[in-house]
């Protein structure tokens, strides 16, 4: 008897649009709870500022966006970082007004 190389139509596959979602994970920084956002880049064209390095960050490239906990829904607070210097945040902290 052949073998069968084609899938079979009628098997559920699982839904693979929350595997694109961004993620917030909350982290404690400097006394504070924060929510901090992965992100893969887009094509927008952004440049931010990293409060970390004050080095121009493109929105194209992967990055976080770091926010306080207890303001969700201000986007005034939001600052886009690098990985690296986010994770470096203890031993190099931000410089500038950001805080």
């Amino acid at each position: 008897m052949p073998r069968r190389n084609r899938p079979r139509r009628d098997e559920t596959r699982g839904d693979v649009s929350r595997a694109f979602r961004p993620v917030d994970v909350v982290q404690t920084y400097a006394g504070g709870r924060w929510t901090v956002r992965v992100l893969r880049g887009n094509s927008e064209g952004k440049v931010y500022t990293c409060p970390g390095c004050q080095q121009q960050l493109a929105s194209s490239l992967p990055h976080v966006v770091v926010w306080p906990m207890d303001r969700l829904g201000d986007v005034t607070d939001r600052r886009h970082w690098h990985t690296s210097c986010w994770q470096a945040r203890d031993r190099r902290p931000p410089q500038g007004s950001w805080r």
